[in-house]
């Protein structure tokens, strides 16, 4: 499936369920991937007023306004977004969007992080995504790099919440994960939630 026939397949998807977060997310990044900036902003905002705590779509959000030159609407976007990573404990957005609004010379919002939910003893795990302890996996939840840096980084409650927040887009997105154009997609929501990147990969053994 071509990057035309995505958008139109997330466009049928946001037109019949308007009130699919998800669907709203996957069209925002079909849209910054065909670089229609100010559509993939507009389709992040609607994912944002559908679920709030979704941290990854303002880090997102901003960024595509920022690349249509809208920089004080990216600039309120972001600075609602780190105030809601924060307060949620998403570590990695959190400063990834913190990042993007020192680039717009605009202040880090003043917050209270989320209190430490079961703290452990010092020298514990800490979950790379959340900043929390947590606890670690006895063992990679698959095979080669991406599961190895999972089992390195990603707390079992997180991954755990992942399995959930996957299982929603299965669900709502309508994926067959034997096609794989519909694996590509469930695979790139799961390495946005867990905060996965290329760059994240060349560290862990092989």
């Amino acid at each position: 499936m071509d990057l035309e026939q995505r958008i139109a397949q997330f466009e049928k998807m946001a037109l019949e369920d308007p009130d699919n977060d998800m669907a709203h997310f996957s069209l925002g990044g079909a849209y910054n991937q065909a670089g229609r900036f100010a559509d993939a902003a507009a389709s992040y905002q609607r994912c944002i007023a559908l679920n709030p705590g979704m941290s990854k779509a303002y880090q997102l959000a901003g960024a595509a306004l920022m690349a249509c030159g809208r920089e004080d609407d990216a600039a309120e976007v972001l600075t609602l977004g780190f105030t809601a990573a924060a307060q949620r404990g998403d570590l990695m957005p959190k400063k990834a969007i913190g990042e993007l609004l020192e680039r717009l010379g605009r202040p880090l919002p003043e917050v209270r992080a989320a209190p430490p939910a079961g703290a452990s003893a010092a020298g514990g795990f800490v979950c790379r995504r959340t900043g929390r302890p947590g606890t670690k996996m006895d063992r990679p939840p698959f095979r080669g790099p991406v599961g190895n840096w999972i089992a390195a980084n990603i707390s079992r409650e997180t991954w755990e919440s992942w399995i959930a927040q996957g299982t929603k887009v299965i669900n709502e997105l309508r994926l067959d994960l034997s096609r794989d154009e519909d694996a590509a997609t469930y695979d790139q929501h799961m390495r946005e939630y867990l905060g996965i990147d290329d760059s994240a990969l060349q560290d862990v053994t092989r």
